[in-house]
């Protein structure tokens, strides 16, 4: 019996019974009993089909880019790049989850040895692996007084975009959703190193907290390490993490990155 039974009536344990019978019909010994299980269905009820946990009660190595909540983010180093490339690593175990590219088009990419690059339209694609589709894609059009930053899905769908601040101390810009709501507020501290997620109501959603790489890597790269951590975001949409991810990752590579 692939499970225990018992008697519709009085619920006695009969799968040993069970056994025999089955045996017997197949001409072969009986098995031995096997322990009992603490509990015991009836022949009448079949066990409910179990649903997949939720992505929450699962193990992080399991958990794809998008279902995460907390994120390590490293600037890849290199003299003389035109376009910066984030390795996505978890924080507690420096395993890669992901990678961020920026790749403007060929025509942009060149015009910034002329022209400050944050003047000019750029991309931002975010993969899971190098060797599929991105998972999640942050575009910039032309920038004059105020950006406007785009965050599309990887099947192509509008997830919202993000708008610059005209007049602030620590930096930041607002997030919206697809329906034109404000999902959060993207606000620095005075120092412009680390940044805050809000919520309309003002409630902390998430951080960006910058991590150094060591003062002699620092003087002499623009490598940025810091942790994109997303504290909560319960009772939103699912794209909102998403979007978070992405609003954090265009702090350095959309806002703050001048060479």
């Amino acid at each position: 019996m692939p499970t225990a039974v018992s008697c519709p009536d009085c619920r006695t344990d009969s799968t040993y019974e069970a056994n025999e019978i089955i045996a017997r019909q197949l001409q072969s010994a009986p098995p031995k009993p096997a322990a009992r299980p603490a509990i015991r269905l009836a022949t009448a009820v079949r066990p409910a089909a179990q649903s997949a946990p939720p992505a929450s009660a699962r193990s992080a190595a399991t958990q794809s880019l998008l279902e995460r909540t907390t994120f390590f983010v490293k600037e890849r180093v290199a003299f003389l790049k035109l376009a910066d490339i984030y390795d996505i690593l978890d924080p507690a175990t420096s395993q890669g989850i992901g990678v961020a590219k920026e790749e403007p088009p060929a025509w942009a990419k060149y015009l910034r040895l002329l022209v400050n690059k944050q003047l000019l339209p750029t991309a931002v694609n975010i993969y899971e692996s190098e060797t599929q589709p991105p998972v999640l894609s942050i575009h910039r059009g032309f920038t004059f007084l105020r950006s406007k930053i785009r965050v599309v899905a990887g099947d192509g769908r509008q997830l919202g975009y993000f708008r610059s601040k005209l007049l602030s101390i620590g930096g930041g810009f607002y997030v919206f959703d697809h329906q034109e709501q404000q999902v959060a507020e993207v606000k620095g501290d005075w120092k412009g190193w680390n940044f805050k997620f809000l919520n309309q109501q003002g409630r902390e959603i998430g951080a960006v907290t910058k991590k150094w790489a060591g003062l002699g890597k620092e003087l002499f790269t623009s490598a940025d390490n810091y942790i994109i951590s997303l504290t909560d975001v319960s009772g939103s949409s699912p794209d909102t993490g998403a979007l978070l991810l992405a609003a954090g990752l265009a702090i350095d590579i959309a806002y703050k990155e001048k060479q």
